[in-house]
């Protein structure tokens, strides 16, 4: 395994707003592969955190391997572990690096992705979004 030096590795810094309650729990997965941005609880490699959501304003994600990173949250208000849906509308809210628009299902990895450099906080802030 290669260890790298702090100034070999990124930083990410969120700024989580538009949570309609501090129920339950925010799941945030962070990944580089773009075929698993909507599935990025399959990426062994991804970056993956639940804290409560009364904690999901400030988030730092230090010792990244500088990448092209993209990132999905889940506000899970009722502690379940899953995106709640009424006909297919999600119950629950969700967000994405970048705050791309959402129209019909998820967005594409190159909507919601970013860089992250060695050496350098790249800084997000991130909206979530409700359908019902």
């Amino acid at each position: 395994m290669v260890s790298l030096a702090a100034s070999d590795t990124a930083t990410v810094e969120l700024s989580i707003t538009g949570l309609r309650s501090t129920k339950g729990l925010v799941h945030l997965c962070m990944t580089a592969n773009p075929a698993l941005l909507n599935k990025c609880d399959k990426d062994p490699a991804a970056r993956k955190l639940s804290l409560p959501a009364t904690k999901a304003g400030k988030i730092e994600l230090t010792g990244l391997a500088p990448a092209t990173y993209a990132i999905a949250l889940l506000h899970d208000e009722n502690g379940n572990s899953k995106m709640d849906t009424t006909l297919g509308m999600p119950r629950e809210g969700f967000a994405f690096s970048r705050n791309p628009k959402i129209r019909f299902g998820p967005p594409k990895f190159a909507d919601a992705s970013f860089r992250a450099e060695a050496g350098v906080t790249t800084q997000q802030s991130i909206t979530f979004k409700y359908m019902l």
